[in-house]
């Protein structure tokens, strides 16, 4: 068993003064660059750190250090301590400091040294398994259920009604407040054209977005809307429903009560 593993296993969910822990991640990580698979391991762990999305953390010996070169990058973290950088050359490609590790460990902290870490845009492709991952790392901790439903929801701009149906697909995702999904054949498409914007979720995949066009009354709104042409497995049953932000329409009725949420999507 190797040094990595074991210390992973060791260190689960113990923290650094509360503000760092590690934990185990059994699924196979492969980060992609120029062609290359640039790291490859099933040994990595999650780094979760108070205010900041996970990371994964791989072990040295699980990435193709030839493609590694030394840069005089140094910062400091005061809770894993100095980190050195490696910019990563295949060909003519470069990423730039795209690759930090700490090779000592900080006082107090967790041993990272036998991790590195990558920025995530600065590499091609991430993979968990065969998944494809976009965005950031997948927090193990999020869950997505995306269920149908016969609540009755209506949607109102204004006092527009431009969405209303009772075979809603209700989405649930840790951490993130109830959205409501409708099939794209109750939402009233004469109010809206289709938005250049587009957005993407690891948990839930790539999102398009509809403007509201406007009436005689009321003036145009960009974005109003958003849907998943495709989506992940997690997300299965959204794939061309709409969602609304609450705040920015004039009310979401849900069984004729009105909800006011936070946006996100």
């Amino acid at each position: 068993m190797s040094t990595a593993l074991t210390h992973a296993e060791d260190t689960q969910r113990k923290a650094s003064n509360g503000r760092i822990a590690l934990e185990p991640n059994p699924r196979r990580i492969r980060a992609f660059f120029a062609g290359h698979a640039v790291a490859d391991t099933t040994r990595s762990v999650y780094l979760f750190e108070r205010g900041r999305l996970p990371m994964y953390y791989i072990p040295l010996a699980d990435v193709r250090t030839d493609f590694l070169v030394p840069t005089s990058t140094t910062t400091h973290c005061p809770w894993k301590g100095d980190a050195t950088y490696w910019t990563i050359e295949i060909g003519d490609r470069r990423a730039e400091d795209a690759v930090w590790s700490y090779p000592e460990q900080f006082d107090g902290s967790l041993n990272l040294s036998e991790y590195v870490a990558f920025y995530w845009d600065r590499l091609d492709a991430w993979f968990e398994e065969d998944q494809q991952v976009f965005v950031h790392a997948r927090d193990p901790y999020v869950r997505i259920d995306a269920l149908p439903s016969s609540r009755h929801v209506q949607v109102f701009v204004g006092d527009v009604l431009v969405a209303e149906t009772t075979r809603p697909r209700l989405l649930f995702e840790t951490g993130l407040p109830t959205r409501y999904y409708i099939p794209r054949i109750d939402v009233r498409s004469e109010y809206f054209a289709a938005s250049p914007t587009t957005t993407a979720c690891p948990y839930k995949g790539t999102a398009s977005y509809l403007s509201f066009t406007g009436t005689t009354e009321l003036a145009p709104i960009e974005d109003l809307a958003w849907f998943y042409p495709f989506t992940t497995a997690e997300a299965s049953g959204i794939d061309d429903h709409v969602s609304f932000y609450p705040e920015r329409v004039g009310k979401i009725l849900v069984d004729g009560a009105e909800i006011r949420e936070d946006a996100g999507t």
